[in-house]
């Protein structure tokens, strides 16, 4: 087994754990959010002039997600093309679904891995989606 796989490209885990860990010929990816590297800014966070989180722009925490998750596979020596398993997770399902499944299909157009879809009612931090990722660690042809 290898040790945990860090990179300043893609945002700190916000916990004790690394961005992924290659198993055999398997990569994890721990959930990766829509957090800005270097600045952990959240993508698409609206707030009040108090700092009070008034809503989201959907389309932008997800374009940092899929960003992120490629930065990670990037560090990991592994592209999206390698991606086998996709779990997501939405804060609102009925209202973001339509408009995840349309920027999936733009960014991982070409990827043919499985995927979930989960409706949840919170994430550890004021995002409205989260992706866990499985890849195939890439072999010499």
């Amino acid at each position: 087994m290898s040790a945990g796989i860090r990179t300043d490209t893609a945002p700190a885990p916000v916990g004790a754990y690394p961005h992924a860990r290659r198993v055999g010929n398997l990569l994890f990816l721990s959930g990766v959010g829509p957090r800005r590297p270097g600045d952990g800014h959240i993508a698409g966070n609206v707030h009040d002039h108090d700092g009070t989180l008034t809503g989201y722009d959907f389309d932008a925490q997800c374009r940092q997600v899929f960003a992120n998750v490629a930065a990670v596979l990037q560090a990991s020596g592994a592209a999206c093309s390698d991606l086998v398993d996709i779990t997501v997770f939405l804060t609102d399902l009925p209202r973001d679904f339509a408009t995840y499944n349309r920027l999936y299909a733009e960014h991982f157009a070409g990827v043919d891995a499985c995927r979930t879809t989960v409706g949840i009612s919170t994430l550890p931090t004021p995002i409205a989606i989260e992706l866990k990722c499985i890849a195939a660690w890439p072999t010499a042809g």
